[in-house]
């Protein structure tokens, strides 16, 4: 089996207006889908975040794939080097080997430890957008908010995308959940670096009575992490790090983290968040999953790496209750208790809608910027949002 073609398909998609503390998600969200065909007649697919400079780059990566087998996923890995350009082409190497051997990539990755995937509901402060939703931007709207996903996905995680208002917005929000459903939920809240160290580590003991499951990224630095979390005791999560597995070491010698959150885009494919993993293992280390703006062959690769992995023990995070239509044909995925079953079809599971993925496409092509800049939507929006980039 050989490699004859690789088509590099950058997307646009609608994005709600979600609040974080570089801005205001833009109105599309960039992704760029990957698609390799062999001369068996076979094509897979793979999905990496990112617009024009992710195109260029996978554009780049065809003269290294052509004449390829695709079951060489070592060779092919060498071969490009960047995990971020490795990362779409594995997917849809997997895929097509799953359907040349009608397995699922969960078989091809060793075999699933879970028929389900557990999620988190993730929470952001908002503004209203065009479809009549209202704006997030008090702790009690939160809590509404919270409220619903629980009611319509069945979550028993959740997650609030932080510092986009003074620390004290999200911990009255966090309060008023642990007050309203109880023990049973885990909390975790993520300010993106937002928080200095003194404020992360004064918001973290006011959150001490609440049992967190964990903090992410409250500070910036390493050096900050380990403050806050030798202070307050606090278990610390990342997903900062994108790729580098170097730093691993570093911060478990300084205590600066209890939890790393894998990235089958960012890690180098499915098989990068299973090497990390083990790494993780080796150093005592929890094991989740991160998420940004992303469609269901992402979500399918997620589910399938996350079924393999034993020791991802912390609920995955996801953007997808968001998404308004996705591209794979049916009704797309549907959480139910919180969780997804793993795809039990042919490599990934899902088929493309040609038709959406055709408008989401030319939405590229003629109403999105090639580029994704938050913070430039927040003036556009709002002009009276500053600073746009807070430091409590």
């Amino acid at each position: 089996m050989k490699i004859t073609n690789l088509q590099v398909i950058p997307l646009a998609f609608p994005d709600p207006p979600l609040l974080n503390s570089f801005g205001v998600h833009a109105p599309f969200a960039l992704r760029t889908l990957v698609k390799i065909t062999v001369d068996e007649g076979l094509t897979g697919v793979g999905e990496t975040a990112g617009g024009e400079q992710m195109v260029r780059t996978l554009e780049g990566a065809r003269g290294h794939l052509i004449g390829e087998d695709p079951y060489q996923l070592n060779r092919i890995r060498l071969k490009i080097g960047n995990p971020r350009t490795y990362g779409p082409i594995e997917m849809a190497c997997l895929d097509i080997v799953g359907k040349a051997t009608g397995r699922p990539v969960c078989d091809l990755l060793g075999g699933a430890v879970r028929d389900r995937v557990p999620f988190s509901a993730y929470l952001f402060y908002k503004l209203a957008d065009a479809n009549g939703r209202g704006a997030v931007t008090t702790a009690e709207a939160m809590l509404d908010e919270a409220k619903e996903f629980v009611r319509r996905y069945g979550f028993k995680s959740l997650k609030v995308k932080g510092g986009v208002y003074p620390p004290e917005v999200d911990i009255r929000a966090l309060r008023l959940m642990r007050e309203h459903f109880g023990a049973a939920y885990e909390l975790r809240v993520d300010p993106n670096c937002a928080w200095s160290a003194e404020t992360s580590i004064r918001v973290c003991r006011a959150l001490m009575d609440l049992d967190m499951e964990y903090v992410e990224d409250p500070t910036e630095s390493m050096v900050g992490m380990a403050r806050v979390r030798q202070t307050t005791g606090m278990l610390l999560a990342t997903n900062h790090w994108r790729g580098n597995s170097e730093q691993i070491p570093a911060a478990v010698a300084a205590g600066a983290v209890d939890v790393v959150l894998s990235d089958v885009h960012y890690w180098g494919g499915l098989t990068g968040c299973i090497r990390l993993a083990e790494v993780c293992q080796t150093f005592g280390l929890g094991v989740g999953m991160h998420s940004n703006s992303h469609l269901g062959v992402s979500l399918a690769a997620m589910v399938h790496v996350a079924a393999v992995i034993p020791n991802l023990l912390h609920n995955c995070d996801t953007h997808y209750p968001w998404l308004e239509e996705d591209i794979i044909a049916g009704p797309g995925f549907c959480f139910a208790e919180g969780s997804l079953a793993v795809p039990t079809g042919p490599g990934l599971g899902v088929e493309l809608d040609e038709a959406r993925v055709e408008r989401y496409a030319d939405y590229y092509r003629n109403r999105a910027p090639r580029a994704r800049d938050d913070s430039s939507e927040m003036m556009k929006r709002d002009p009276r949002w500053l600073p746009l980039r807070p430091r409590w």
